[in-house]
C-alpha cells in the first residue's frame, strides 16, 4: 500500500487528547481529582490519559472477522519465561496470548503510547508518582479476574528479581522504590527519584513487560521457565505446540476488547530468520506472512503481485563477548587490538545478500544519540581501510605482553547461520592481524544464554536485545557492571559513575555530552566488539491486513495481532 494512502486511511483511527472538561467528566478523572492530582498539558506522551471507554479496531472500516494466520517466524525457545527471555523465540509466539498495563499503538507502528490493561494513568507533578487506572471485567484465560495485585506481582518479580531469575527489563524500573496497591482497579508506582516521563511510559508500553496472575507465579515458585501454557488475558489463548514446529493459538472469546481479535486463530511455523526455508514458506504460499527475510527472498516478495514487504531497524547489537574475567581479555588493551582487528565493513558486507545490517559502534547507529555514521566511519576500526586500525592493535597487543599472539582461545559460536558465516571471518582476521588463534565451538540457541550467563568462553558471538532507544535502557542492561546482559563481566569505575547523570540529565544538550563521553570510554575500553546493527524484512501476501513494519523499532513491541485481519 501506498504511504499516502495507508496515513489516510489511519487518520480516523487517530486519538485526540481529551480536554480538562472531558476528563474530569470521565470515572477516571473522579478518581484521579479524588486523589488531588492534576491534568497536565498535552504531550506526546501526555502526563495524564483518560480512556476509560477506550477500545482498538482495524483501521479499516470493512475489516472482516474470520479465517487463520499462518505466519513464519523464529519459535525455539530455551524456556518459556517471557520476563527473563531475549528473543523473538518468546515473544513472537507468545506476545498475542498477554496484555500489558499500557502499549504501542499497531495502529501507528508503534510510534504512540496508548491504553491496555490500564485504560488511563496520571503522572504526579513531581514525576514521582506513576497511578494507573485498571480496567473492570478483565478475565485472564483460565477465568480468574484480573486485579491490581497481579500487576503488582506483576511488576515486582521484574523490577526485584527473586533468586534464580533475570530480566534484561530490570534496570528501566531502577528508579522505582515502591509499588502500592491503592484498590483492586488502581495501582501506583512511586519513583525516588523522577525520570524522563517518555522514557518511564516506554518501559512500562514494552511488549515484554506482559501481565501474568499472581497466583501463577506463587504455584510456580516465581519461575515460569518450564511453563509452557500460563495463562494471559490476551486476545488469544494457546491450543497446541509442537516444538521447533508449530505453536497454534486460538481466538479468546471473552476477550476485554469487544471486537477483537478480528482472526480465529494463529499458526506460528518455526522456521529460521534469513534462511531459504523462511522465504520458500512465503513464496509457496505455505505461510501468509514472514518475519526475517534474507534481502533476496525481499526483493523477490516487492516484485511479486499481491505481495508486500517491509524494511525497519531490529532493536538488536550483534557482537563477540570477551570474558574479562579470563586472562589476558582483563586487560583493555587487549579488548581493544581485538575491537580494532574487526574489519566491520567487510564483516557487514560478507552477509548482506543473507541478512540486511548496518555498521555501528556501542550505541544504536541509526539513532540521534551515536556519532552520526559519517563521523563514524572517519574513526579507526570502522574505517573502509583497515591499515591503521590494525597497526595500533599490533601494537597494544605488543605493550600488554602478547605480540607473539595467543593459542587455544575458546570461541563460543550461537547455532545460527549468520554468526558461522561471521565467526569464520572473524577467526581468520584475529588470526592474520594479530595471531589469535581460536578453538571455535557451536552450540544450540537454547544452550548459548545459560552459557554465555554463566561465562563459559573466553569469546562469543551472539545478538542481544533493549528495549528502548535511550541509552538509559541499554546502558544499564548491557554495559553496566550488573547489567542483566552484561556477558562479558565489564567494569569501568568511570562509566559507572556517568550513568547515574545520563539518567538524571534533562537538558538535551548536556545530556548528550555525557553520552559521548561514555561511547569515548567504550572506544578505549570496550565492554564487547561490536559487530553490526540489524534491519529485518518482513513479506506478506497483500489479503493480510493491518501489519505496518516500516516504522517498527525492533519486533517486541508490536506482536499481538489483535487488529490484524485476512481478506479473503
Amino acid at each position: 500500500m501506498h504511504r499516502r494512502a495507508h496515513d489516510r486511511q489511519q487518520e480516523p483511527s487517530r486519538l485526540p487528547w481529551l480536554t480538562r472538561r472531558d476528563f474530569f467528566g470521565t470515572a477516571a478523572g473522579v478518581a484521579v481529582g479524588a486523589y488531588g492530582l492534576m491534568l497536565g498539558a498535552p504531550a506526546p506522551v501526555p502526563r495524564v490519559w483518560a480512556g476509560p471507554d477506550f477500545k482498538l479496531r482495524a483501521p479499516e472500516p470493512q475489516a472482516k472477522h474470520g479465517g487463520v494466520l499462518r505466519y513464519g517466524i523464529l519459535s525455539a525457545p530455551a524456556h518459556f519465561d517471557v520476563h527473563q527471555s531475549g528473543t523473538i523465540s518468546n515473544m513472537g509466539t507468545q506476545g498475542c496470548m498477554y496484555d500489558n498495563l499500557i502499549r504501542r499503538n499497531p495502529l501507528d507502528s508503534g510510534q504512540t503510547i496508548i491504553p491496555d490493561l490500564a485504560h488511563s494513568w496520571e503522572i504526579a507533578p513531581d514525576g514521582k508518582t506513576y497511578t494507573f487506572f485498571l480496567r473492570k471485567g478483565v478475565r485472564f484465560h483460565d477465568g480468574a479476574p484480573l486485579t491490581a495485585d497481579d500487576v503488582k506481582a506483576t511488576y515486582a518479580r521484574i523490577i526485584w528479581p527473586p533468586p534464580g531469575f533475570s530480566s534484561p527489563r530490570t534496570p528501566l524500573f531502577s528508579a522505582v522504590s515502591a509499588i502500592n496497591v491503592r484498590d483492586a482497579s488502581t495501582i501506583e508506582f512511586t519513583l525516588h527519584e523522577p525520570r524522563p516521563q517518555d522514557f518511564m511510559l516506554g518501559a512500562f508500553a514494552s511488549g515484554w513487560n506482559i501481565i501474568v496472575r499472581k497466583k501463577t507465579l506463587e504455584d510456580n515458585n516465581y519461575n515460569l521457565r518450564q511453563v509452557m501454557d500460563y495463562p494471559g488475558t490476551g486476545p488469544f489463548r494457546h491450543k497446541k505446540r509442537v516444538d521447533k514446529e508449530v505453536w497454534v493459538v486460538e481466538r479468546n472469546p471473552d476477550y476485554w476488547n469487544e471486537g477483537l481479535p478480528y482472526l480465529d486463530g494463529i499458526e506460528f511455523y518455526h522456521l529460521p530468520p534469513f534462511s531459504p526455508e523462511m522465504g520458500g514458506a512465503l513464496l509457496s504460499g505455505k505461510v501468509d506472512y514472514a518475519r526475517g527475510l534474507d534481502p533476496g527472498t525481499a526483493k523477490k516478495v516487492q516484485a511479486t503481485p499481491g505481495m508486500a514487504t517491509g524494511q525497519f531497524y531490529q532493536s538488536v547489537i550483534h557482537a563477540v563477548w570477551v570474558n574479562n574475567q579470563h586472562k589476558p581479555f582483563d586487560d583493555p588493551r587487549v579488548r581493544r587490538a581485538l575491537h580494532l582487528a574487526f574489519d566491520k565493513a567487510v564483516l557487514v558486507d560478507l552477509i548482506q545478500e543473507t541478512a540486511p545490517m548496518v555498521l555501528g559502534g556501542f550505541l544504536y547507529p541509526f539513532s540521534a544519540f551515536a556519532t552520526p555514521p559519517d563521523k563514524l566511519v572517519e574513526r579507526l576500526g570502522y574505517q573502509r581501510d583497515p591499515t591503521a586500525a590494525i597497526k595500533e592493535a599490533r601494537q597494544l597487543m605488543a605493550a600488554a605482553g602478547y605480540g607473539q599472539g595467543l593459542k587455544n582461545v575458546d570461541f563460543m559460536v550461537r547455532e545460527v547461520a549468520i554468526f558461522k558465516l561471521w565467526a569464520d571471518a572473524i577467526q581468520a582476521m584475529l588470526k592474520e592481524a594479530l595471531k589469535i588463534e581460536t578453538n571455535r565451538r557451536t552450540v544450540q540457541v537454547s544452550v548459548w544464554f545459560d552459557e554465555a550467563q554463566a561465562g563459559n568462553f573466553d569469546l562469543t558471538i551472539s545478538a542481544i536485545v533493549s528495549t528502548l532507544l535511550d541509552p538509559s535502557d541499554y546502558f544499564h542492561s548491557w554495559y553496566a557492571h550488573d547489567g542483566p546482559q552484561n556477558y562479558s563481566h565489564w567494569h569501568n569505575a568511570a562509566f559507572e559513575a556517568l550513568v547515574p547523570q545520563i539518567d538524571r540529565e534533562t537538558d538535551p544538550t548536556q545530556r548528550q555530552a555525557l553520552i559521548r563521553q561514555a561511547e569515548a570510554i567504550f572506544e578505549q575500553d570496550p565492554p564487547l566488539l561490536p559487530v553490526a546493527w540489524e534491519q529485518v524484512y518482513d513479506g506478506w501476501y497483500t489479503y493480510v491486513k493491518g501489519p505496518d513494519p516500516a516504522r517498527y523499532f525492533g519486533v517486541y513491541d508490536v506482536v499481538r495481532c489483535d487488529t490484524t485481519w485476512l481478506d479473503k
